[in-house]
């Protein structure tokens, strides 16, 4: 590795042109706080993008999650059955209630929630007369979970279906946008993500009832007084006004950036998939994936390297890429936690590999990575 190189991240955040405009905005009304009409501006924006009635921009996503566990009057006791292929924030809400979390493995063909091993789950402990409190399923990076099969299997027990569309903002389920027909969606707007705030979330519903609990819970549960009065605990968890502003910017591209990610996919695609032994995350027929991150499996049996052996090769040549999510039941903090299934996470996990994916890259920069992964998968070092 040469020291010009510059460092490939994985997936840098990428700015669109006009957040600085409207954080000027921001500071001319002098609201900076949480709350002010940038958050307004935003929650309403977002909402027309999305076509999901209402809004409520929160500090992260991962608060998102636990006000809708929270709306939802979750606690000690319950269970709420979740994806296992995600990220920790996924997840870790439910403990925050004091709920049970138990693992739904993927299938093959999306990589995301298996509808089977759900309806198996549902059945068992419905046959035992603990029907779970919720479902969360994780479109997983960037891919919609099948919400219409999901929903068929909740829906006689009256299970609610929280969708955790983190990583899929901007894709597409069935010709609608994602998190779309739950009982409440959350979306991410993390530094890593399709867009982002620096930090912060959303949860979506199309009831205006949860909406409102939501933004009541995320301001400390204040009760209309003219003192501070507080009947049930609440959290500092709504959004900054300047942060919002960002996200006003950011969103104006939201769909540019994912052709990008596409684009971004299919280069890989071209030049990756001739060579033996490696294949990339399918796409689900119902829908259009935003590709947040372009993922390959490896199968070292068919090429001469292994995934975390193709990791060193790229962080050589200065080029971040990063396994695939350790399924949570694998993950020490869970580790006495009920999974149905699992071989098929754990697989995707020990053959995958995510790959640079942001959309400030140049063509430079993606052959440039093309170049390292070839040479890797040859045996060669970084030049």
């Amino acid at each position: 590795m040469t020291q010009t190189q510059k460092r490939i991240f994985l997936s840098p955040p990428h700015m669109g042109g006009s957040e600085l405009d409207f954080i000027h905005t921001a500071f001319e009304s002098n609201y900076v706080a949480p709350l002010g009409p940038m958050v307004d501006a935003f929650e309403r924006n977002f909402s027309t993008f999305t076509g999901i009635p209402h809004c409520a921009a929160l500090s992260s996503g991962t608060a998102a999650l636990h006000l809708a566990l929270r709306t939802l009057g979750t606690g000690p006791g319950d269970i709420v059955l979740a994806s296992t292929l995600t990220f920790i924030g996924s997840v870790s809400p439910i403990t925050f209630t004091g709920a049970q979390p138990v693992f739904i493995d993927s299938d093959t063909e999306t990589w995301n929630m298996n509808p089977d091993l759900l309806a198996e789950a549902v059945a068992g402990y419905a046959a035992a007369g603990r029907i779970p409190r919720a479902v969360i399923v994780t479109d997983l990076y960037g891919q919609c979970a099948d919400y219409d099969r999901l929903l068929e299997i909740c829906a006689p027990h009256g299970i609610p279906l929280i969708i955790d569309a983190a990583e899929s903002a901007g894709a597409r389920y069935r010709n609608r946008h994602a998190g779309t027909g739950g009982y409440c969606s959350v979306f991410s707007f993390n530094g890593n993500k399709i867009i982002t705030t620096s930090g912060g979330g959303m949860l979506c519903t199309d009831n205006p009832a949860v909406a409102e609990k939501t933004r009541w819970l995320a301001q400390q549960a204040r009760d209309p007084a003219p003192y501070y009065e507080h009947s049930e605990i609440g959290y500092n968890y709504r959004m900054s006004n300047i942060c919002a502003a960002i996200g006003c910017g950011q969103l104006e591209v939201l769909a540019r950036r994912v052709a990008q990610k596409r684009a971004i996919c299919e280069h890989y695609r071209r030049v990756l998939e001739p060579r033996e032994g490696i294949a990339f995350m399918p796409e689900a027929p119902y829908g259009q994936s935003s590709r947040w991150l372009t993922v390959i499996t490896l199968d070292p049996a068919r090429c001469r390297c292994t995934p975390e052996g193709l990791r060193r090769a790229l962080e050589d040549c200065n080029i971040e890429s990063r396994p695939v999510w350790k399924p949570m039941h694998r993950q020490p903090v869970f580790k006495d936690c009920k999974v149905f299934g699992g071989s098929v996470s754990e697989r995707l996990f020990h053959t995958g590999l995510c790959l640079p994916s942001g959309t400030a890259m140049t063509g430079q920069d993606l052959t440039r990575v093309t170049d390292a992964i070839l040479r890797a998968l040859d045996g060669q070092p970084c030049e």
